[in-house]
């Protein structure tokens, strides 16, 4: 199944718009990106694709969606039916919707805000709770690579591409990944996937 013309609206140091970057290259899906940094996010261009002024957005012809994970389901359903990236199976199902919340709730408030803190800006977020959460994500990511070789199974799913980047950008936020063997060698079998693509470091 081809694509039309897909416009991903995003920057390149954002995990939540790599996350689909990387998902549209696994999937060989051509796409033209467009950069919209934070003061392109507040004009009125940017608003009517997307009232929360958030990245990243995806226009699919006369689609225009709004939020990673939900863009990775679309994707997932639109143009990979039946591959397992996303499972029909309720079980499966089920498994790939906990890690997307994890990816929502733990990473991005542990890992995602360190960075961020470190890096761009003071989320105003206390950064002892930034580390809890973070040891909390990872280490329930390390147990669980402990079983199988990916977030929900024995092979890559959406879970994985949700997790990954805010996961091994963790170190930019002064999480250390060593104490979590499981993960890292999760993230080195993301990055050896056919066509996988890195989130720049600069």
């Amino acid at each position: 199944m081809t694509s039309p013309s897909l416009i991903l609206h995003g920057t390149a140091l954002s995990g939540h718009t790599h996350r689909v970057e990387l998902f549209l290259h696994l999937l060989q899906l051509p796409y033209q990106r467009i950069d919209a940094p934070a003061d392109v996010r507040q004009g009125a261009d940017f608003l009517r694709l997307n009232p929360l002024g958030q990245i990243p957005v995806l226009q699919d012809g006369e689609l225009v969606l709004g939020d990673s994970n939900a863009i990775l389901v679309y994707l997932a359903r639109r143009y990979a039916p039946g591959t397992g990236w996303l499972p029909d199976d309720p079980i499966g199902a089920a498994e790939v919707q906990r890690w997307l919340s994890l990816a929502a709730g733990e990473i991005a408030f542990g890992p995602a805000k360190a960075r961020i803190s470190a890096r761009f800006y003071d989320t105003g977020m206390p950064p002892a709770l930034m580390r809890k959460l973070a040891d909390k994500a990872l280490g329930f990511m390390d147990a669980t690579l402990e079983r199988r070789a990916f977030l929900a199974g024995e092979r890559p799913t959406l879970a994985d591409i949700a997790c990954y980047a805010y996961v091994a950008h963790a170190p930019e936020g002064g999480i250390a990944l060593e104490p979590y063997p499981q993960v890292r060698a999760w993230i080195a079998r993301i990055q050896a996937l056919p066509h996988f693509v890195p989130m720049p470091a600069e």
